[in-house]
């Protein structure tokens, strides 16, 4: 397999050297179970395959961006009780997008995307932090399974190693993957507090208290070809995104109201 120049760790200086990049994208994952069938590394796994997908997508569109290597860790502060499961504090996070944005904006390189696969990062409170500090640069983030309407694919998408999770894997990569007759249920606990239970209170969960088998969302009629099609819809969102974004003036991005 040929490297593809738009994949940092596999691409070398002389590439990059010779090509305009218009935007970065760097892929973010966790480290955790994902019930009893899938890998800890799923959701760094699926970051870093839409990532690719998207920019050979663009690329495709003569259109370059390139993907930043990924990172592992997440934030996993409720679930340190089950093995090798590994925790990165938002401040940690924090620390480490701000050394990345700094080493890029050293470089011309104005645009970033972090592109999410992991429900416990947020970095839109690191993010507008950034902007007081680089504010000429463009700093979003996506969380990748939200780009194509999960419903129109999955009968129970799920939240953690559900039928989602577990089909795309299935299609990445089916041997990361034990038979499902292997997964657990999938079935999650809720807190007995009404507030929380109607939605307007929220609080970190107690991960092995909250689930059975450190799912959510039963995996039972999952198959790589859903997973085939969401992620090919999900990387075609996302790289009209990137385009769009590459080609953008940074200093002319709002239409301008006309009402009176």
């Amino acid at each position: 397999m040929l490297p593809r120049p738009y994949i940092l760790s596999e691409t070398n200086w002389k590439t990059v050297k010779d090509t305009r990049y218009k935007v970065a994208v760097l892929p973010w994952g966790a480290t955790e179970a994902h019930n009893y069938h899938m890998p800890y590394a799923t959701d760094t796994i699926l970051a870093e395959h839409v990532a690719a997908e998207a920019a050979r997508l663009t690329w495709e569109q003569d259109t370059r961006v390139m993907v930043l290597p990924s990172i592992a860790f997440g934030v996993n502060t409720g679930q340190l009780d089950i093995p090798f499961t590994i925790n990165m504090n938002p401040a940690t996070q924090a620390l480490v997008l701000r050394d990345i944005v700094d080493s890029l904006s050293g470089q011309n390189i104005k645009k970033l995307v972090v592109l999410n696969a992991h429900g416990g990062n947020d970095f839109r409170q690191m993010i507008r932090e950034l902007q007081g500090s680089h504010p000429d640069m463009f700093i979003s983030t996506v969380n990748w399974w939200r780009t194509a309407k999960d419903t129109d694919f999955f009968d129970e998408p799920g939240d953690h190693a559900g039928e989602l999770e577990t089909s795309a894997v299935m299609h990445v990569n089916p041997d990361w993957v034990l038979p499902l007759s292997e997964a657990g249920l999938g079935k999650s606990n809720k807190l007995k507090l009404k507030a929380h239970q109607e939605g307007w209170a929220w609080t970190p969960r107690a991960w092995t208290k909250a689930t059975n088998d450190t799912g959510v969302g039963n995996p039972a009629r999952s198959t790589p070809e859903k997973g085939k099609k969401f992620i090919e819809a999900t990387s075609a969102n996302i790289a009209s995104y990137l385009v769009e974004l590459a080609h953008a003036d940074l200093n002319n991005l709002y239409e301008r109201n006309q009402s009176i």
